[in-house]
């Protein structure tokens, strides 16, 4: 059976409302999509380290109760796990604080078993961070030559902004190993001062990857694709309780809908038809209006058990 191989960071969220904590729940970009896909039936592991400490513990305890592999995640005893603070605004979308020892950063594993159109799901700084390039690097080319499809999140946030030039010629590497790229009109602003599309996609994007997905908050997704595929998808009016974890798990969706429709990294090269497309967007948009209706940042349970296939 297909399996899903995350690669990210592990952190405690400790969610506020009006400068009060009302939450505190392990996440991570890549881990946020990893739960939320383990919750929903897929085989998952997870590629990552935390503090022998008890936030860390707690994290361990949280992928393994929602039957993500951790024989990947390393533990080390003289580091803290790190967090952060996340504050809710009035439409609820989250300003965040984050409290990470990045000079400890290691990322030893062991390369794990990988199968033809086994998805890989990366982004965010972890995958661009100097500091475990190498480890990252390498783990992309293995994935790749092993013929897995590598979905990248760029998820480029405003505190790295004067770190682009030094982050550039990883951004690319991330680009040219990736089958799909997504991107969030705010990650474009923050690096390239775009704000539409196609200026992104032509410009950025499809020299190195052909499909692309651009999201818009509460506007439309727009997606570009092999073959000249060009959609706009509305998305649907939901009443939020925190958009945290939206953007995370619009990619667990859209990987969920890979492997519920079949798609394969060949598939993905000749390129799939418009209603192949709009499905797996579907069971994107799906996965991130649940996750928006709650402080967690990944689907809930019920939603998760309708979800596994067969």
């Amino acid at each position: 059976m297909r399996k899903v191989i995350g690669i990210g960071e592990t952190i405690l969220d400790i969610i506020f409302r009006n400068d009060e904590p009302i939450g505190a729940v392990p996440g991570g970009s890549v881990f946020n999509g990893i739960i939320s896909l383990g919750r929903s039936g897929i085989p998952t592991s997870f590629i990552s380290e935390t503090g022998n400490d008890r936030v860390g513990q707690r994290i361990i305890r949280f992928l393994e109760e929602n039957h993500v592999d951790t024989s990947l995640v390393n533990v080390y005893p003289e580091s803290k796990s790190p967090i952060s603070l996340a504050f809710l605004n009035e439409q609820n979308d989250a300003e965040y604080i984050f409290y990470k020892d990045h000079p400890h950063d290691r990322l030893d594993f062991i390369m794990p078993d990988i199968q033809p159109d086994d998805i890989v799901m990366f982004g965010s700084y972890y995958a661009v961070n100097p500091v475990i390039r190498p480890q990252v690097f390498a783990f992309l080319n293995y994935a790749k030559s092993k013929g897995a499809i590598l979905y990248y999140d760029l998820n480029y946030r405003a505190s790295h902004r004067n770190e682009l030039m030094k982050l550039t010629p990883n951004i690319i590497e991330n680009l040219e190993f990736a089958d799909i790229v997504r991107g969030s009109k705010e990650d474009f602003e923050i690096m390239y001062n775009m704000k539409d599309a196609d200026t992104v996609y032509r410009a950025q994007i499809s020299f190195y990857c052909k499909n692309f997905i651009y999201t818009q908050g509460a506007e439309s997704v727009q997606l570009r694709g092999v073959g000249d595929i060009n959609k706009a998808y509305p998305v649907k009016p939901t009443e939020t309780v925190s958009t945290i974890g939206a953007g995370d798990n619009f990619n667990a969706g859209f990987v969920y809908g890979l492997m519920k429709y079949g798609i394969t990294r060949d598939m993905l090269e000749q390129g799939l038809s418009e209603a192949q497309w709009s499905a797996i967007v579907d069971e994107a948009q799906q996965f991130a209006a649940n996750v928006c209706q709650s402080i967690h940042n990944s689907v809930d349970i019920a939603f998760g058990r309708s979800k596994v296939i067969g």
